[in-house]
């Protein structure tokens, strides 16, 4: 894969959407287009934005139980995404038939934690132990189900690739040295997150929301 970044489409504003898509398309790698989106526009709308030539990730994170999932993502399939993510918290069987369910060119990668929770976010919802811990718990059960990969921050990614060495490893929260936070906790460096073993980069409002979001794009590749 030549370019390992995926511009973060978050926005319900078709138009605006595609003008960021157009504008950055020679130097990103794919669009991921997520929950806001899917939820103003649909499938129309994911067409629309695969016209402009880039892989999708559908970032729509499935999690019921394992018919409704299986079902859910054989709607999806006409699409055809890249990548699609489901919740690994799903549980085994989930991740079976929604990788069963798939097209046989999209990679379906399980959600481990979400980049916005931490420690104390975890023992809130009853789970026991750091998010390392969790993540590598569900990258596990990932893994024996057959799905492609995971979604983890940067932080973990290294001790997922080790245990995973063939999976598929998405890593959001990414954000240059010199870029803000915003309403996430466990971030890196697009940089590190590659020497960690990521797949494939999520970055969003580094680019999307610069005032150039190409001249951004191409800065933040330059890095990798």
């Amino acid at each position: 894969m030549s370019n390992r970044i995926y511009v973060a489409i978050d926005t319900p504003d078709l138009a605006r959407a595609k003008s960021i898509a157009t504008r950055v398309r020679h130097h990103v790698g794919g669009l991921k287009l997520g929950l806001e989106f899917f939820a103003a526009h649909g499938q129309s709308g994911v067409r629309e934005m695969a016209e402009i030539g880039l892989p999708i990730f559908l970032d729509l994170k499935l999690h019921d139980i394992p018919n409704t999932v299986a079902k859910a993502v054989q709607a999806l399939s006409p699409l055809e995404p890249a990548i699609l993510t489901v919740h690994a918290a799903g549980g085994r069987a989930m991740l079976e038939d929604a990788k069963a369910a798939a097209p046989a060119h999209t990679r379906v990668v399980a959600v481990t934690m979400l980049t916005s929770l931490d420690a104390t976010d975890l023992t809130a919802t009853g789970v026991a132990g750091s998010a390392h811990d969790q993540v590598v718990r569900l990258a596990d059960l990932a893994r024996e189900a057959g799905v492609d990969g995971i979604v983890c921050s940067g932080a973990e990614v290294a001790a997922a690739k080790a245990l995973w060495p063939k999976g598929f490893f998405v890593v959001p929260g990414v954000r240059p040295a010199n870029g803000a936070i915003g309403d996430q906790k466990r971030v890196v460096t697009p940089r590190a997150a590659l020497d960690g073993g990521a797949s494939i980069l999520v970055i969003g409002r580094p680019i999307t929301q610069a005032d150039d979001p190409d001249h951004a794009a191409r800065e933040i590749g330059a890095t990798l």
